[in-house]
Formats: C-alpha cells, sequence, structure tokens
C-alpha cells in the first residue's frame, strides 16, 4: 500500500512525497520489519523518522528515510 501525498493522477514513479509502510521500508533496507519495529521503538529511536497515522499505522516518507539514509553514511577516510 502505497499513499501519495500529491494528486494520484501523477505517473507511478517514486517521488520524494510518496510514503511507504513498515514491512516496505524494511524490503528496500533488506532487513527483517521487526527491525525496523525496534528501531522505531528504541530509547532514543535509531531509525528513520516516521509518521504514526493511527496507534496501528506508521508510514514512511521516501524523503526522511533517504536523508537518514545519508546521516548514516560513513566514508572510509572516517572509519
Amino acid at each position: 500500500m502505497r499513499l501519495r501525498l500529491l494528486d494520484d493522477t501523477e505517473p507511478t514513479t517514486p517521488s520524494s512525497t510518496e510514503l511507504i509502510t513498515t514491512e516496505e521500508l524494511a524490503k528496500m533496507l533488506r532487513v527483517d520489519p521487526l527491525s525496523v519495529r525496534r528501531w522505531r521503538t528504541a530509547r532514543p529511536v535509531q531509525g528513520p523518522p516516521f509518521i504514526q497515522l493511527s496507534e496501528r499505522v506508521i508510514m514512511y516518507s521516501i524523503t526522511d528515510v533517504r536523508e537518514w539514509l545519508v546521516s548514516r553514511r560513513i566514508t572510509p577516510e572516517a572509519a
């Protein structure tokens, strides 16, 4: 299930306004969905920012995920 924040008449290519589920994020990162859930509930939060639409519905913005991944990047010189 993918939600779009803008008009659905746009082409179906991924955009920066696209929202994805926990399962879609896990698949994208090649990790178990339980890992994503643990990141979200850890204190401090370890995963990307999330949007809580209801008690049981959590979504992630593609833009937030990309920014989070960039912030996690380590160059060989810094390692």
